[in-house]
């Protein structure tokens, strides 16, 4: 099967994977709040909050803040969709790899942004991290997200509690599954939100790092789509010739 890894899953589902996006997910998250403004690149349940609030008091330039980041999220989930869309079948690139370069590119992009322009560069980010959590739904089999922890909080819990009930394996595979992302999400953020502090708004590219690392560890992925689409192909002309 295509970009299957040792376990049988495809490599864009791997924990491994995961773990790098849910990484650079928190630090993104840490990076836009901390040096840009106070606003969530990733966290838009937060952002709503905030924007509401300010808008219910009358303060249209702060909730506008929190409001740009919410248009670009929704702007980054329907651009990825559609590049799923129509490259799906790529065989050049992975589609999710041409994601994750482009997601590279503009959070490269970002670094060199001045504090005078914090809002262009937190609306970037949540671009990017729009597009990533749309495209990478799925690890070891398991809806999930990369860049932010309630669902997967949920998830888990509800898993742990099935695994009391039930006692199987699955159960608590998965539920240690959701609670990796969300730790691994934390030392992201963590990360993040000590390294801008220190060092600045250059510090995103360590994100970009991050996230060139999966991108490399997908071409497993596009190594195994190539064989499968050589594997049907002679097939074919098995079949053609008998």
């Amino acid at each position: 099967m295509a970009g299957k890894n040792f376990s049988g899953k495809q490599m864009s589902e791997a924990f491994i994977n995961s773990a790098f996006l849910a990484l650079s997910g928190g630090f993104q998250d840490a990076y836009t709040y901390n040096t840009r403004n106070e606003v969530f690149s990733n966290a838009q349940t937060g952002n709503v909050v905030l924007m509401s609030q300010h808008f219910m008091t009358g303060d249209w330039k702060a909730g506008v803040r929190y409001l740009l980041p919410l248009i670009a999220f929704v702007l980054g989930v329907f651009v990825a969709d559609q590049i799923q869309m129509r490259y799906k079948y790529a065989r050049r690139l992975h589609w999710r790899q041409g994601i994750l370069l482009a997601e590279i590119v503009i959070l490269f992009v970002v670094g060199f942004i001045p504090h005078s322009l914090n809002m262009t560069a937190t609306i970037l980010v949540s671009f990017a991290c729009a597009m990533q959590v749309q495209t990478f739904r799925k690890m070891g089999g398991y809806s999930y997200a990369s860049t932010m922890c309630i669902g997967n909080l949920r998830s888990g819990t509800a898993a742990f509690s099935h695994y009391l009930q039930d006692k199987k394996t699955e159960q608590l595979k998965q539920a240690a599954y959701y609670f990796g992302i969300i730790f691994l999400f934390a030392i992201g953020a963590g990360l993040g939100g000590n390294l801008t502090e220190h060092f600045g708004i250059h510090m995103i590219w360590i994100s970009c790092v991050l996230l060139a690392i999966s991108f490399l560890l997908m071409f497993e992925e596009g190594k195994e789509h190539e064989l499968l689409h050589r594997n049907i192909t002679e097939a074919k002309k098995g079949e053609r010739k008998e």
